[in-house]
């Protein structure tokens, strides 16, 4: 007898002229009859319902500097069909064996998950993805994602008027062509392959298929293509095109030479000569792009400052590789694995807890180059006690002339939490290296305190010679034979940065291997007394006293190592303090490799030593 009634409700709600969907927003539903909304209005309606019922952004992709990673870039194959000179060598690259890439329903396991947690634009990129067979269905698919706002692609434009139509169907939303010259010869000059015409005609394409801006990526390299720059703002004029131009980025294999980058700075120089008029535009939140227009003109210009000008600070981009890989920023070296969790069975809660360990350990900036010329010197920020970055400069032998000098700024890493502060001190040091020649001093290295005046602690001034090496510039153990027998004492310090996973393990010491906090400290012990048997040049140390702690800093998923070693003789104990906690580090890594290979071992430094003819040192 309750059947009936409860049939009549579904009746009724079916009938109703609202539903929701699963996000909350309402979707009307018309009886027949009625005049029906247009799409455009629908989905109008609906991004602004869900602008005014946003939910708060998900934590597993907020870094610890609270920038929200909402744009996630997507490698589809590392294969590509030219052989640009700044990106590939001629002969290609090793690629990674098929088996090892991602599929096309991992790609978009990971894309769910990504969009779920709030990325709403995606960009997929390669090598050259339009070479992807399955390229059009992977668009298609990403464009049901509810949540998902932008479907962009990065090309070269080989084979983009082709495939567009299919694409724009499949509903790909946003185009860059990458296009480093408007001269044929050049080109093929520069990617070592045929095909100006190809990537000019997927550029007239996309104009005629309606998109707009049509985005050009075009990298500036002195000497090679710095004189097109006034012909590529040309084309803004009648075409509804943003010609974006690159500085030059060092990439490992580019053989990368500091003359070749033109500087943002330079380029709008040369630009505002010709178009004084030049304006610039609002900068969009967290765009990578400083954008200008000249009045009258229908397109736009902008400038990717990766180098000269980083724009660290409001990244929001995470990226995929084709064999899976999560890289938090394109310029470092991190990265952990997705595809192997994923195809070991992991939850999708285990998913997000690897991404949200991985983004939290996102630096404050990548590793940037700086340099500066004699001739035409860009701009340096100028660097002040307080400045949180550690800056060093760095001596290339016999590569570089001594007018100039290169900076290297170093990514900083934030503040350590209260244990870590208590283990392992609060504040870097900076540490300079000269890189200026002159006929009066050797390069050197200066103390690893910083020298601002008025600082209390520090070591006295080192040797301007290195000591492990006789006058033909051989190696050689130092004779200390001659030196007083003083109480000498040493402490050093490192961090194992594990990940939740295995920090779970090691603070339940449920580790398959056992504990390995225990099995670390021993390890510890044992190096510090075999220091001169690892290091070739040490001398053999009677030690009194060896001490190896270790502690968990729940909030950075990380174990602190201190270690103190004393003894008293005519030779000090850094070497053995310093080899213990790297030794106790490798430890902790080799009982947790099995359950993660993302684990960072770092910050191994000598804190403070006593006793011998230098004085004390105490990092402050």
């Amino acid at each position: 007898m309750a059947v009936r009634p409860v049939s009549r409700m579904l009746q009724r709600v079916l009938r109703s002229s609202v539903r929701s969907c699963s996000t909350g927003a309402p979707v009307t539903q018309h009886r027949p009859g009625e005049p029906s909304q247009t799409a455009a209005e629908e989905l109008s309606r609906r991004r602004q319902f869900l602008r005014e019922h946003a939910a708060p952004f998900s934590a597993f992709l907020t870094d610890s500097f609270g920038r929200q990673h909402s744009y996630l870039r997507i490698s589809l194959t590392e294969k590509c069909n030219l052989r640009c000179q700044y990106c590939m060598p001629e002969e290609g690259v090793p690629l990674t064996p098929k088996a090892d890439l991602l599929t096309t329903e991992e790609i978009l396991t990971l894309a769910r998950l990504f969009v779920k947690e709030g990325v709403d634009k995606i960009r997929l990129t390669g090598g050259e993805p339009l070479i992807r067979p399955d390229v059009v269905d992977i668009v298609a698919q990403l464009r049901q994602l509810e949540g998902l706002r932008t479907v962009g692609i990065t090309t070269n434009g080989i084979n983009l008027a082709r495939l567009l139509p299919q694409l724009q169907k499949a509903g790909l939303s946003a185009i860059n062509i990458s296009l480093d010259t408007l001269v044929p010869a050049k080109f093929e000059f520069i990617v070592r392959r045929k095909g100006f015409h190809k990537v000019m005609a997927g550029i007239h394409k996309a104009i005629e298929l309606g998109y707009s801006p049509v985005k050009v990526n075009c990298v500036v390299m002195r000497g090679l293509n710095e004189d097109e720059l006034l012909d590529f703002v040309a084309l803004t004029e009648g075409l509804p095109l943003d010609v974006r131009f690159i500085e030059y980025m060092p990439f490992d294999g580019n053989r990368w030479n500091f003359k070749k980058m033109v500087s943002y700075k330079e380029m709008l120089n040369t630009l505002q000569q010709q178009w004084p008029e030049l304006e610039k535009l609002p900068e969009e939140e967290s765009s990578t792009a400083k954008a200008f227009k000249i009045p009258g003109f229908r397109g736009q210009l902008s400038f990717i400052t990766s180098m000269s000008e980083h724009f660290c600070g409001t990244c929001n981009r995470l990226r995929i590789t084709a064999d899976g890989n999560l890289k938090v920023c394109l310029f470092g070296n991190s990265e952990v694995s997705l595809r192997d969790h994923l195809r070991a069975g992991a939850s999708e809660e285990e998913l997000l807890r690897i991404i949200g360990a991985a983004v939290g350990r996102k630096k404050r900036q990548h590793a940037e180059l700086l340099l500066m010329l004699q001739d035409s010197p860009p701009a340096i920020p100028s660097i002040s006690s307080q400045d949180p970055f550690r800056v060093q400069g760095i001596r290339h032998r016999g590569t570089f002339s001594n007018q100039m000098m290169i900076l290297w700024k170093g990514g900083w890493v934030p503040q350590a939490p209260l244990l870590a502060q208590r283990l392992l001190g609060s504040v870097c040091p900076q540490r300079h290296c000269s890189s200026h020649l002159n006929s009066d001093a050797n390069p050197k290295c200066l103390s690893a305190v910083s020298r601002t005046p008025g600082t209390p602690s520090g070591p006295l001034p080192t040797s301007d010679q290195l000591t492990h090496v006789d006058t033909a510039g051989r190696a050689a153990m130092v004779d200390v034979g001659g030196k007083p027998d003083t109480e000498r004492v040493a402490v050093a310090s490192a961090v194992v940065l594990l990940g939740p996973m295995a920090f779970k393990l090691i603070q339940e010491n449920q580790l398959k291997k056992g504990d390995a906090l225990a099995v670390a400290q021993l390890a510890g012990v044992q190096a510090a007394k075999l220091t001169s048997q690892l290091i070739p040049l040490c001398h053999h140390v009677a030690l009194s006293h060896v001490q190896v702690g270790l502690e968990l800093d729940s909030t950075r998923h990380a174990v602190g190592i201190r270690v103190s070693c004393r003894a008293r003789g005519p030779t000090g104990v850094e070497m053995e303090a310093l080899t213990a906690a790297a030794v106790a580090a490798l430890t902790v890594y080799d009982m947790c490799k099995a359950v993660s290979r993302d684990i960072v071992l770092g910050e191994i430094k000598l804190l403070s030593k006593t006793g011998g003819q230098r004085g004390d040192f105490q990092r402050t």
